[in-house]
C-alpha cells in the first residue's frame, strides 16, 4: 500500500500548480487593469469579486460535494454509482448557473451597488460582471469538471486542463484589454475564452472508454439520493464561499463610508496577495480530500487522519511564506499592481495588519476540509461559518467604533476573526478525536500512526 506522504504529493502537487496558476492569472488580470485602466478599475474589480465568488460558490456547492461522494464510492467500489454522480455534476451544475446568470444579468447595477460600487466606479464593474455571468455556465462546467477528474484518480489531467485555461487567459488578456483597447471587458472576455477551451480538454477524458468514470447513456437523469448526498457534503464549502462574499460586501461598504474608493483598492491588493497562498493550501486540501475520502470509504481511518496532519504541517509553512512578505516587503507587494503613489501608501499599513495572522490560516482551513471530505457535513459547516460569520461581520462592524482612526479597526478585525476561528477549530477537532472510537475509530489518540 502506497505512503500517505506519496499519496497526498502526488494528489497535491497537481493541484497545487493548478491553483497558483489559477490565483496567478487573477494577479495578472489585476496587474493588467491596475496599470491599463487606473486604480479606479482596480476598486471596481474588487467590488465585482464577491458577485464573481457567489457566482463561484454554487459550482462549489455541486462540485466539492460530488467530488467528495464520487471518491467515496470509488472506495466502496461502486463504480455505478459513481458514474451517475459523473452524469449528476454536469446537469446540476447547468441547471444552477443558468439560474444565477439570469438573476444576476436581471439585477447586476443595483447588486454591485449594494457590494460597493460607486459612481466612479460602478461602469468599469458593470462591464466586467456583464461577460462573467454570461459565460457562467462554463464557468461551473469547468470547476466541477476538474473537481471530478482529480477525484477520478487524474490529478496531472486536471493540473492541464487548468494549465490551458491560464495560459490563454494570459495570452488573451494584454490582446483584449490593450490591442484591442477593450479595457475591462477584454479582461472579462478573455477568462470565458480560456474556460471554454478548458472545459473541451476535460472532456475529452471522460469521452474516453477505456476510462472506469466516463460520459455514457444512463447516468444524466437526476438521482435523488445522488443529488441531495452531494449538495449535503458540498453545503460547508458553498455556506463558507458565500459567507466570504458577504464579509468582502460588508467591508467593501465600511471602506466605502471610511475611506472611499482608494481603500477598497487597498483591500483588493492585499486579497490578490493572500489570495495566491491561500490557493496553495486548497490545492493541498485538494489533494488530501480524495485520500481522506477514499480512506475513510474504505474504513482506513489510521490513513485518512496522516493525510490531515501532513496537509497541516505543509499549510502552515506556505502561510507563513505570505506572513513574510506582508510583514517585511508590503511595499514591494503593492508596487506590482499599480505605480499610483497615494494607493501605495494606503496599503502598507494594512497588509501588515492583516498579514499578522497569516500564520495560522493554513490550519483552520485543512480542519474544515477534512470534515468536508469524510462527510462530516455539520463540522464542516460550522467550522465555515465561524470566521465569516460568527466573528467577522460583528468585528467589522463594531470595531471601526472602537478606534480614533475608524480605518484601523476594520483593518484589525480581520487577524482578531482570524485568530479566534483557528481557536475554534481546535476545540472542534480536539472533541472530535476525544470521540473518535465511538465513531468507528480503532485507535486512542487522535494523531495518526506512521
Amino acid at each position: 500500500m502506497a505512503p500517505v506522504h506519496g499519496l497526498l504529493w502526488k494528489y497535491a502537487l497537481p493541484a497545487i500548480i493548478a491553483m497558483t496558476a489559477t490565483s496567478l492569472y487573477n494577479i495578472v488580470d489585476s496587474i493588467y487593469i491596475g496599470h491599463g485602466c487606473g486604480a479606479l478599475a482596480l476598486s471596481a474589480l474588487t467590488v465585482a469579486k464577491p458577485f464573481m465568488d457567489i457566482c463561484a460558490a454554487f459550482g462549489s456547492l455541486v462540485g466539492v460535494g460530488a467530488s467528495s461522494l464520487l471518491a467515496i464510492y470509488l472506495g466502496e467500489k461502486d463504480y455505478e454509482k459513481a458514474n451517475r454522480v459523473l452524469g449528476n455534476v454536469i446537469v446540476m451544475n447547468i441547471i444552477l448557473s443558468a439560474i444565477v446568470m439570469a438573476a444576476g444579468l436581471i439585477w447586476l447595477d443595483p447588486i454591485l451597488l449594494a457590494f460597493g460600487a460607486s459612481e466612479a466606479t460602478l461602469g468599469y464593474a458593470h462591464e466586467y460582471m456583464e461577460i462573467i455571468l454570461y459565460g457562467n455556465i462554463l464557468t461551473h462546467i469547468y470547476f466541477g469538471l476538474n473537481a471530478m477528474l482529480r477525484s477520478a484518480g487524474h490529478p496531472r489531467f486536471s493540473m492541464t486542463a487548468t494549465i490551458v485555461a491560464v495560459t490563454i487567459n494570459i495570452i488573451l488578456d494584454p490582446i483584449l484589454i490593450f490591442g484591442l483597447d477593450m479595457g475591462v471587458r477584454g479582461a472579462a472576455l478573455a477568462t470565458v475564452i480560456s474556460q471554454a477551451v478548458a472545459v473541451v480538454w476535460q472532456m475529452t477524458r471522460f469521452m474516453d472508454r477505456n476510462e472506469l468514470v466516463r460520459f455514457h447513456r444512463g447516468i444524466w437523469r437526476l438521482n435523488r439520493h445522488i443529488t441531495f448526498r452531494a449538495l449535503a457534503i458540498g453545503l460547508s464549502p458553498f455556506l463558507y464561499n458565500i459567507a466570504h462574499c458577504f464579509v468582502v460586501i460588508i467591508i467593501n461598504n465600511q471602506l466605502k463610508t471610511f475611506g472611499g474608493d482608494m481603500a477598497i483598492a487597498s483591500y483588493g491588493v492585499i486579497n490578490r496577495l493572500t489570495f495566491v497562498f491561500a490557493m496553495i493550501v486548497m490545492g493541498l486540501n485538494q489533494g488530501m480530500q480524495p485520500i481522506a475520502g477514499y480512506n475513510y470509504g474504505a474504513k482506513k481511518y489510521d490513513r485518512m487522519l496522516r493525510s490531515f496532519h501532513l496537509a497541516c504541517l505543509y499549510a502552515t509553512g506556505v502561510m507563513g511564506v505570505v506572513f513574510v512578505l506582508g510583514e517585511c516587503f508590503p511595499r514591494l507587494m503593492t508596487e506590482m499592481f499599480t505605480h499610483d503613489e497615494v494607493l501605495i501608501s494606503q496599503t502598507i499599513r494594512p497588509m501588515r495588519i492583516i498579514c499578522s495572522s497569516m500564520l495560522i490560516i493554513g490550519f483552520q482551513m485543512v480542519t474544515g476540509n477534512l470534515f468536508t471530505s469524510i462527510g462530516k457535513a455539520g463540522r464542516a459547516i460550522f467550522l465555515s461559518l465561524t470566521r465569516q460569520v460568527l466573528y467577522l461581520i460583528p468585528l467589522a462592524l463594531c470595531m471601526p467604533l472602537l478606534f480614533a482612526e475608524p480605518l484601523d479597526g476594520i483593518w484589525w478585525s480581520i487577524p482578531l476573526s482570524d485568530s479566534l476561528s483557528a481557536i475554534t477549530a481546535v476545540i472542534v477537532l480536539f472533541v472530535f478525536l476525544r470521540k473518535v472510537p465511538s465513531e468507528e475509530f480503532t485507535f486512542s489518540s487522535g494523531m495518526p500512526q506512521g
